[in-house]
């Protein structure tokens, strides 16, 4: 952390404002906060995970078995019943 003197960075009129709460003291000016954008958004993880799962829930409308979808999706069969059984839930709301 820099320190800087607030009478070179801050107008006049800002530094008297300032000086009439905390006058010769150190005060930490915290950086604004950016809105991070939600996991898998940047890289667009999210957007794959979503088709695939769209993928998945498909193919277990047209029968395909919980068993199969896990072999073909390389994941476990409790991940391939959260997935299905989340999607059924969303379409019934």
């Amino acid at each position: 952390m820099v320190c800087k003197n607030g009478a070179n960075v801050l107008p006049a009129h800002l530094l008297a404002e300032v000086q009439k709460y905390i006058n010769g003291e150190l005060i930490y000016v915290p950086k604004k906060q950016n809105k991070k954008a939600e996991w898998g958004q940047l890289s667009g993880t999210k957007t794959v995970l979503k088709e695939r799962n769209e993928e998945i829930y498909k193919l277990y409308l047209e029968g395909v078995s919980v068993s199969e979808l896990a072999d073909m999706y390389f994941l476990s069969c409790e991940t391939i019943k959260k997935i299905v059984y989340g999607k059924k839930k969303k379409k019934a709301m």
